[in-house]
């Protein structure tokens, strides 16, 4: 490992805990600017150190820092928002496949962006779904789709457009897709 993918890795990280404050508070799940820079992690950083940077946030977070929209510590994972955390590293890492492929046209920006984004959310709704039934007892598929998908969605798309024209232009403009492989 590069002592420099190391270091650009370590800079999404704080990125993404960054993202957690950025919120707008919803009674079921926040929404956050978190999704932004997974995904432009796995832009600038491809497919391993993506996802290297969002499971070194998921590991800070459980050892206690309050980097997670609901506070940090071990407990976080029988919250039925933590499947999209744990969504973020497929999204980052689909991302990064699908971007590094080939050239960086906004084509293939837009298609990595996106594919991450549906897989984030596939993880984080069906996370959702069993522990709040099984766990907590108390599902409610409207309250699922409404407060977890069809408010944050439109946000996280439009995040994932803007992700994908600001990959291009910069990765077009420097030699920055040399660094992380």
């Amino acid at each position: 490992m590069k002592t420099r993918n190391l270091v650009l890795a370590s800079l999404f990280t704080a990125l993404i805990a960054a993202g957690t404050f950025i919120r707008i508070p919803l009674p079921v799940c926040p929404m956050t600017l978190q999704p932004l820079f997974v995904c432009l992690s796995g832009i600038f950083l491809g497919k391993l150190y993506g996802a290297v940077s969002v499971i070194c946030y998921i590991a800070l977070g459980l050892l206690g820092l309050p980097v997670f929209a609901m506070g940090g510590g071990f407990g976080c994972i029988l919250n039925p928002t933590f499947g999209f955390i744990i969504g973020f590293v497929l999204q980052a890492s689909v991302t990064g496949l699908i971007v590094r492929k080939g050239s960086p046209t906004i084509g293939r920006m837009l298609a990595g962006c996106f594919s991450g984004l549906i897989l984030m959310y596939a993880v984080g709704l069906i996370y959702f779904m069993f522990i709040s039934r099984f766990y907590l007892g108390n599902f409610s598929p409207d309250t699922m789709l409404v407060s977890c998908l069809l408010i944050p969605f439109p946000k996280d798309a439009a995040m994932c457009a803007f992700a994908a024209f600001l990959g291009r232009r910069f990765l077009r403009s420097t030699h920055f897709s040399n660094y992380c492989k």
